[in-house]
């Protein structure tokens, strides 16, 4: 397994509703066309307006560099910065989960 979490804090409550939409766009297609994305889990900070959580876990290092190749992450990645004014991302080292099937 393969993972980060990402924390995006957007610049206003305009931009968070814009970069809302942008991942839910995103979020759609990943889940039709990302069979090595085992969990990509977006969640708003309670008591934080500005601030999504992005929990993703990939099969491996290669679903996840196959993730970032699809064209859609590419347009996401490049039309985020408009609406956030920090990204913090963390790199994580799987030890072990439930309610996920993994070969570990």
């Amino acid at each position: 397994m393969f993972g980060l979490m990402v924390r995006f804090t957007c610049k206003d409550e305009s931009a968070a509703s814009a970069f809302d939409d942008l991942v839910a766009r995103t979020g759609e297609l990943i889940r039709v066309n990302e069979p090595g994305t085992v969990v990509y889990a977006v969640h708003r900070v309670d008591g934080r307006p500005l601030e999504r959580i992005f929990y993703e876990l990939y099969r491996d290092r290669a679903a996840f560099d196959e993730h970032e190749s699809k064209d859609y992450v590419k347009v996401f990645l490049a039309e985020r910065d408009q609406y956030l004014s920090s990204i913090e991302v963390d790199w994580l080292d799987f030890v072990s989960a439930k309610g996920v099937d993994v070969e570990h």
